[in-house]
């Protein structure tokens, strides 16, 4: 008796095929490494955000910095007014580039705990952001639920 094996074909998985592009965020501010912690602080308030994307002299990325990463220097005026953002400890590369597959991505931010990736070009420029809840978004499974009749 002769068997035969067939092979269903498998079935698209979602966000098969995403880059690091199709899910970054533009990014609308950043900050100069010489800036101070005063500085920064009154642009995360100002305009309600999170983080921001810091840029060397060169105009490079240099890294991200946060509200929560800022806090510390921020307990004594005096000090916050006088402290680079190179200064302090904040979120440096490597950082994620625009044709890296968004799974891989995810899975990278997943293993350093990052809510916040900067993404660059080929030079290390600035091109954006990556959020793990965006990138988590576009690769979850689309859940389709039957019940039974």
């Amino acid at each position: 008796m002769n068997a035969v094996t067939t092979h269903s074909p498998q079935p698209a998985r979602p966000g098969h095929g995403l880059t690091v592009a199709d899910a970054m965020d533009p990014c609308d501010y950043q900050i100069a490494d010489d800036s101070t912690v005063d500085q920064a602080d009154d642009v995360l308030r100002g305009a309600h955000l999170d983080y921001l994307l810091v840029r060397g002299h060169d105009g490079r990325c240099e890294g991200l910095v946060t509200r929560t990463g800022l806090h510390p220097f921020l307990t004594r005026s005096w000090y916050a007014e006088r402290t680079a953002i190179s200064s302090t400890t904040h979120q440096r590369g490597p950082f994620a580039w625009p044709t890296m597959g968004l799974a891989l991505a995810a899975i990278a931010m997943r293993i350093k705990h990052l809510a916040v990736w900067p993404v660059v070009d080929e030079d290390g420029y600035i091109l954006g952001a990556l959020t793990a809840d965006r990138a988590a978004g576009l690769l979850a499974p689309d859940l389709v639920v039957t019940v039974p009749a």
